[in-house]
Protein backbone atom coordinates (compact mmCIF):
# COMPACT_ATOMS: atom_id res chain seq x y z
CA UNK A 1 0.00 0.00 0.00
CA UNK A 2 1.83 3.47 -0.92
CA UNK A 3 0.37 6.51 0.98
CA UNK A 4 -1.01 8.72 -1.45
CA UNK A 5 -3.17 11.57 0.61
CA UNK A 6 -1.86 14.13 2.92
CA UNK A 7 -4.48 15.87 4.87
CA UNK A 8 -4.59 19.19 6.62
CA UNK A 9 -6.97 20.15 9.31
CA UNK A 10 -8.29 23.66 8.50
CA UNK A 11 -10.56 26.47 9.73
CA UNK A 12 -12.74 27.06 7.08
CA UNK A 13 -13.35 24.34 4.31
CA UNK A 14 -14.36 26.45 1.48
CA UNK A 15 -12.24 29.25 2.10
CA UNK A 16 -9.10 26.82 1.94
CA UNK A 17 -10.22 25.14 -0.77
CA UNK A 18 -10.75 28.43 -2.99
CA UNK A 19 -7.24 29.56 -1.64
CA UNK A 20 -5.50 26.19 -3.02
CA UNK A 21 -7.96 26.23 -6.14
CA UNK A 22 -5.96 29.50 -7.19
CA UNK A 23 -3.10 28.38 -6.05
CA UNK A 24 -2.81 25.02 -8.29
CA UNK A 25 -4.76 26.40 -10.90
CA UNK A 26 -7.15 23.73 -10.73
CA UNK A 27 -10.88 23.20 -8.98
CA UNK A 28 -11.18 21.13 -5.92
CA UNK A 29 -12.19 17.21 -7.25
CA UNK A 30 -14.65 17.27 -3.89
CA UNK A 31 -16.14 19.63 -1.87
CA UNK A 32 -18.38 20.15 0.87
CA UNK A 33 -18.96 21.82 4.06
CA UNK A 34 -16.39 19.61 6.27
CA UNK A 35 -13.96 18.23 3.26
CA UNK A 36 -12.62 19.55 -0.20
CA UNK A 37 -10.10 17.07 -2.05
CA UNK A 38 -7.32 18.02 -4.61
CA UNK A 39 -6.11 15.24 -7.33
CA UNK A 40 -2.74 15.49 -8.76
CA UNK A 41 -1.17 13.74 -12.05
CA UNK A 42 1.54 12.32 -9.79
CA UNK A 43 -1.07 10.43 -7.77
CA UNK A 44 -0.89 12.24 -4.69
CA UNK A 45 -4.15 13.95 -3.14
CA UNK A 46 -4.41 17.15 -0.90
CA UNK A 47 -7.37 16.74 1.95
CA UNK A 48 -9.06 19.89 3.71
CA UNK A 49 -10.98 18.66 6.81
CA UNK A 50 -12.99 20.75 9.06
CA UNK A 51 -11.35 21.73 12.27
CA UNK A 52 -14.72 22.04 13.73
CA UNK A 53 -16.19 18.14 12.92
CA UNK A 54 -16.02 16.60 16.12
CA UNK A 55 -16.60 13.13 14.79
CA UNK A 56 -12.94 13.06 13.56
CA UNK A 57 -10.06 12.42 15.26
CA UNK A 58 -7.48 15.13 16.08
CA UNK A 59 -5.18 13.66 18.83
CA UNK A 60 -2.38 15.99 18.14
CA UNK A 61 -3.63 19.63 18.35
CA UNK A 62 -5.13 21.91 15.56
CA UNK A 63 -1.89 21.65 13.51
CA UNK A 64 -1.98 17.90 13.35
CA UNK A 65 -1.61 16.14 9.40
CA UNK A 66 -2.07 12.99 8.63
CA UNK A 67 -0.63 10.44 6.21
CA UNK A 68 -3.19 8.45 4.44
CA UNK A 69 -4.10 5.76 2.04
CA UNK A 70 -7.11 5.88 -0.47
CA UNK A 71 -8.22 2.53 -1.48
CA UNK A 72 -11.33 1.64 -4.30
CA UNK A 73 -14.48 0.32 -2.06
CA UNK A 74 -16.04 -0.02 1.15
CA UNK A 75 -14.61 -4.02 1.62
CA UNK A 76 -10.93 -2.51 0.80
CA UNK A 77 -10.70 -0.18 3.63
CA UNK A 78 -12.53 -3.21 6.08
CA UNK A 79 -9.77 -5.64 4.90
CA UNK A 80 -6.91 -3.17 6.08
CA UNK A 81 -8.68 -2.57 9.07
CA UNK A 82 -8.75 -6.13 9.77
CA UNK A 83 -4.93 -6.55 8.84
CA UNK A 84 -3.69 -3.54 10.56
CA UNK A 85 -5.55 -5.19 13.74
CA UNK A 86 -3.71 -8.50 12.99
CA UNK A 87 -0.24 -6.04 12.92
CA UNK A 88 -1.23 -4.92 16.59
CA UNK A 89 -1.31 -1.11 15.51
CA UNK A 90 -3.39 1.20 18.14
CA UNK A 91 -6.47 3.00 16.76
CA UNK A 92 -7.50 6.49 17.70
CA UNK A 93 -10.23 6.16 15.67
CA UNK A 94 -12.15 2.79 14.74
CA UNK A 95 -13.75 2.11 11.62
CA UNK A 96 -16.45 4.77 10.82
CA UNK A 97 -18.48 5.75 8.02
CA UNK A 98 -19.07 9.24 7.09
CA UNK A 99 -20.39 11.14 4.60
CA UNK A 100 -17.11 10.71 2.42
CA UNK A 101 -17.45 6.91 3.35
CA UNK A 102 -15.42 4.28 5.96
CA UNK A 103 -12.31 5.31 7.55
CA UNK A 104 -10.43 4.80 10.69
CA UNK A 105 -7.21 5.97 12.16
CA UNK A 106 -4.11 3.89 13.45
CA UNK A 107 -1.09 5.17 14.86
CA UNK A 108 2.82 4.68 14.09
CA UNK A 109 5.17 4.12 16.98
CA UNK A 110 5.65 7.74 17.28
CA UNK A 111 2.27 8.35 17.00
CA UNK A 112 1.58 9.72 13.63
CA UNK A 113 -1.89 9.27 12.25
CA UNK A 114 -2.27 6.94 9.34
CA UNK A 115 -5.80 7.21 7.95
CA UNK A 116 -7.37 4.60 5.73
CA UNK A 117 -10.41 5.86 3.05
CA UNK A 118 -11.83 5.48 0.29
CA UNK A 119 -10.95 7.74 -2.93
CA UNK A 120 -11.98 10.77 -3.96
CA UNK A 121 -15.11 10.28 -6.29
Amino acid sequence: MTPNLMILYVADTVASAAFYADLFGQPARALSPGYAAFNFDNGLSLGLLSKASTALIHPHGDDATEIAFMVAGDAAVEACYRDWQDKGLTFVQPLTRFEFGPTFVALDPDGHRLRVCLIDE
